[in-house]
């Protein structure tokens, strides 16, 4: 670390100082230090911000389309109400996939009702019935629809459930799925990732009942990988090594089908525990499917995370983990050794969604670098106290931090590199601090796997030793 626990308490002091004291109070709690040996990391989450200060969060509809429904190819997600939402939500991640745009797959489309005054007025559903004959006409080859409401569909009380039944009876048992997912729903995406797993359990999973699936001893899904830059291939690839066989991407890359398909596997690999692990529980209690948590950030997590998922099979799939993880060591240790000196003692501060707040601090310590501070954006009590097994003491703690905290944090730590998001991004490089784009890894990736490490090495790499930074002056 490179302040002491009270230095850091100090700075969270200094920069709590300019705010009135109601809102001082209420931001004090979501600010704090990590102490060793505590099972916490003593911040308070998952509510509202403070209505005027700066947020660099989402809404349910964009955990909802955004995140989890979004990436399912072979589906047409609408976006229910006015163009704004669908334009802004439009191919924002890059969830590479396979298939023919506007064909078969129609994930980098973006669909939309339009909302006008007169729809505001005296509803949209018969605009949403049109709109769902139009789909069938112009792409005959979706496999579904889902409906993705924004705030004013809730307001006016459009009845997008009885559309969907409607419709789905019309067109032979088709699966159309109506998403309550507002965005003024709950306090953040995070509600929108548990209102669409719950629509995939109460709408896609009975029909899922009805069919039959091939199965083997040895089915897997990957829950919780969006295919960021071809993520979820580079984690395929590994399970696949081992023996197991792969039967659905949930979302990036995947199918209607695969998520029919789920519900007869032999356990759930769950990567993004926050926005999938409702419906991983819902099939661990309905179906018996246990679930386990995976990271593949960083050899040394591969490496845990590969025995993890071993230890529910049997010796065969052991015998042949322990041949993947010998396989790339020569890869890993080659990565090591040409980066590490570039990268040893240098130090991180992050600032992102999901998962990666503390799945990626693996990767940067397998580097030799220290991550000094991390926060969530939309995090739950249970993501920070997972987040205990990933730092260190005096680590900087900060939950839904504001623009104005985030860049005081980095002010006074000096880290050498900041991962955050894109509204982040501009401003940490004006102030002349390397940044990486720890949302959709700046347009590179991927970053999961053994592949991915060398990739990852080699972006921070470039991020903090790119001559740039001599060449310019920070005004601040």
């Amino acid at each position: 670390m490179s302040y002491s626990l009270e230095d850091a308490k100090e700075i969270i002091k200094e920069v709590l100082e300019v705010y009135p004291e109601k809102t001082r109070k209420k931001r004090e709690k979501h600010l704090g230090v990590y102490e060793e040996g505590k099972p916490d990391c003593g911040v308070k989450s998952n509510v509202k911000s403070i209505p005027g200060v700066m947020t660099i969060r989402g809404c349910a509809y964009a955990g909802s389309k955004g995140v989890v429904w979004g990436p399912i190819k072979d589906m047409i997600h609408i976006s229910h109400g006015p163009v704004g939402c669908g334009q802004y939500s439009w191919a924002a991640r890059r969830n590479y996939y396979i298939g023919t745009t506007g064909v078969d797959s129609f994930v980098t489309m973006q669909f939309t009702s339009d909302f006008q005054e007169k729809d505001i007025v005296f509803g949209g559903d018969k605009k949403l019935e049109k709109i769902i004959d139009e789909i069938q006409v112009l792409f005959p080859l979706n496999k579904g629809i889902s409906i993705q409401s924004e705030c004013p569909i809730g307001l006016i009380g459009d009845d997008i459930e009885a559309v969907s039944k409607k419709k789905s009876k019309e067109y032979d048992g088709k699966v159309i799925v109506p998403v309550r997912c507002e965005g003024f729903r709950g306090v953040s995406q995070s509600l929108g990732h548990h209102i669409a797993n719950d629509t995939i359990r109460d709408w896609v999973f009975p029909k899922a009942d009805e069919k039959s699936f091939d199965t083997t001893a040895y089915d897997v899904a990957i829950i919780g990988d969006y295919n960021i830059g071809g993520d979820a291939w580079s984690s395929r690839i590994l399970l696949e090594e081992m023996g197991l066989r792969v039967v659905a991407q949930w979302s990036g890359d995947g199918s209607i089908e695969e998520l029919m398909n789920t519900t007869k596997v032999k356990l759930n690999v769950l990567h993004c525990y926050r926005s999938m692990n409702y419906i991983a529980r819902h099939m661990e209690e309905k179906y018996g499917i246990p679930w386990v948590e995976y990271n593949f950030f960083g050899p040394t997590k591969i490496k845990e995370s590969l025995r993890t998922i071993a230890s529910h099979f049997d010796e065969k799939i052991r015998e042949n983990t322990e041949k993947v993880i010998a396989k790339y060591q020569a890869m890993v240790d080659k990565t090591v050794e040409r980066f590490r000196p570039r990268l040893e003692g240098k130090t991180v501060m992050l600032f992102v969604g999901g998962l990666r707040p503390r799945h990626v601090i693996g990767a940067y310590e397998d580097l030799g670098m220290n991550v000094v501070g991390t926060g969530y954006e939309f995090g739950h009590n249970d993501d920070y106290q997972r987040t205990t097994h990933y730092v260190k003491d005096g680590t900087i703690i900060y939950d839904d931090v504001t623009g104005y905290e985030f860049e005081k944090f980095v002010e006074a730590v000096k880290p050498d590199l900041v991962g955050s998001g894109i509204k982040e991004k501009y401003v940490f490089q004006k102030m002349g601090v390397p940044f990486r784009q720890m949302h959709s890894w700046d347009y590179s990736g991927p970053y999961h796997g053994y592949d991915g490490f060398a990739i990852f090495a080699r972006d921070m790499d470039m991020a903090i030793n790119n001559p740039i930074w001599s060449l310019t002056k920070s005004p601040f």
